[in-house]
C-alpha cells in the first residue's frame, strides 16, 4: 500500500510538473486563445516564437516591452511571463499630446484589463521622451525588447535618449532585442527615417552609442520581396496598406516588411 501512494504520489507530482512546464512554454503560449486570429496570421511575418528564443527570453525573466502599441507581442509574454517572471509594458504617456498615442494607450489598458487573468500581472510604466524615461527600475531588466519602433524615435530626434534609457533599466549582461524595418545599404539613412526603414549599421550605432556591445544578429525576420521603395514608405506593405486598393494584390504578395533582428548586451 505505502509503495502504491508514493507511485500515485510521484505520478501526481510528475503531472503537474509537466502542467506547468506545458502552460508556460513559449510554443503552448503562442498557440493559445488569448492571441486573435489576425495576430497569430502575421506569425509567418513576424517569427514570434524564432524572434524570442533568439533573444534567449525565458518565463523567469524581467522583461520590458518597449512602445507594445496595440499588444500584438504582449499576449504572448505577459502569458509567458506571469507565473514565474515579470513584464512592464513602456508605453504612452495619458498626458501626450498627440491623439494617436492617447487611443493607442487608451486601447492597450482596456486590453489588459479585459482578462485580468492573462494580462493582470503587466505593469505599466511610461516612455514619452524627453519628459519619462524611466521605463523600469535601474539595473532591473534581464531582457528589454523593441519592435519597430526606432524609426519613430529618430522621427522626433529621441533614438538617443530612449536607447539611453533603456540602457539604465537593463542589468549588466542583460539583452537588448530590437526589431526593425530594414533599409538598404547602398542608401544613405535619413535621420529622420521618414519612410520607415533605417540600415542596421545605424541601429547597431545608436546602441553603441548609449554603451551597448553588439552581440548577434539574424535574418529571421528576413523579406528579399521587399524593394523598399514605395510611394508611403514602409506602410505602402501590409498590415498598413496605405495606398488601398491600389495594387493592392502586389503589396499583398510581398508581405510585410523586410526586417532586422539585432541583440546587444549590457557590458558586466
Amino acid at each position: 500500500m505505502k509503495y502504491i501512494l508514493w507511485a500515485l504520489l510521484l505520478v501526481s507530482s510528475f503531472s503537474s510538473s509537466y502542467a506547468v512546464e506545458k502552460s508556460t512554454s513559449l510554443p503552448q503560449v503562442i498557440a493559445e486563445k488569448q492571441r486573435s486570429v489576425e495576430h497569430k496570421n502575421r506569425d509567418k511575418y513576424r517569427h514570434p516564437r524564432q524572434t524570442l528564443e533568439f533573444f534567449d527570453v525565458k518565463n523567469d525573466m524581467t522583461v520590458v516591452e518597449v512602445w507594445p502599441g496595440e499588444g500584438w507581442y504582449t499576449e504572448i509574454l505577459a502569458p509567458y511571463l506571469k507565473d514565474h517572471g515579470k513584464l512592464y509594458a513602456a508605453h504612452f504617456s495619458a498626458d501626450a499630446e498627440q491623439p494617436h498615442f492617447k487611443k493607442n494607450l487608451h486601447e492597450f489598458v482596456k486590453k489588459i484589463k479585459s482578462r485580468p487573468k492573462v494580462y493582470g500581472k503587466v505593469e505599466l510604466s511610461v516612455l514619452q521622451p524627453p519628459t519619462f524615461l524611466q521605463i523600469a527600475p535601474d539595473g532591473s531588466a534581464d531582457r528589454i525588447l523593441t519592435f519597430r519602433s526606432v524609426h519613430n524615435w529618430m522621427k522626433n530626434d529621441q533614438a538617443a535618449a530612449v536607447f539611453k534609457a533603456m540602457y539604465k533599466a537593463l542589468k549588466p549582461g542583460g539583452i537588448l532585442g530590437v526589431v526593425e524595418h530594414r533599409n538598404s545599404t547602398l542608401r544613405q539613412q535619413d535621420t529622420k527615417a521618414v519612410s520607415g526603414y533605417v540600415t542596421e549599421d545605424y541601429v547597431i550605432a545608436l546602441a553603441r552609442n548609449a554603451g551597448f556591445e553588439f552581440l548577434d544578429k539574424s535574418e529571421i525576420n528576413a523579406n528579399s520581396k521587399d524593394t523598399k521603395d514605395y510611394p508611403e514608405g514602409v506602410w505602402t506593405l501590409p498590415p498598413a496598406l496605405r495606398l488601398k486598393d491600389k495594387d493592392r494584390k502586389k503589396y499583398l504578395a510581398i508581405g510585410e516588411s523586410d526586417r532586422m533582428t539585432i541583440k546587444f548586451i549590457k557590458p558586466q
